[in-house]
């Protein structure tokens, strides 16, 4: 896998931007941090460099929008971005029914 690409770098944080706002929706950092909190452990020492090489890469965009005083930084899925999202969860789905057979493999090897 091509270690540029969107899925190679951090493919949770877009599945979490994808899943819980709006269609493509835009977030920030902190926000994608408190969004994976449940099942991802992540520092903004380890989100914003990620987020700042998908944004080189075309796979983010991003604006800055002043919020209590201070800029806040909103990252914005590119289409680049969202087909790379769309060939990952394709790509998911069919590793998924391979590791179902696998395991089916292994059960009936079991019994």
């Amino acid at each position: 896998m091509d270690d540029n690409s969107l899925v190679y770098h951090f493919s949770p944080i877009l599945q979490v931007l994808w899943r819980k706002k709006p269609p493509w929706g835009d977030s920030y950092g902190y926000r994608i941090i408190k969004d994976l909190s449940g099942s991802v452990a992540l520092s903004e020492s380890t989100l914003y460099p990620i987020l700042r090489r998908l944004e080189q890469g075309g796979d983010l965009s991003s604006y800055s929008v002043e919020h209590n005083g201070r800029l806040r930084k909103f990252y914005r899925l590119t289409p680049q971005g969202r087909r790379q999202l769309r060939d990952f969860s394709e790509s998911r789905e069919e590793l998924d029914r391979i590791f179902d057979f696998i395991q089916g493999s292994v059960a009936d090897d079991k019994a």
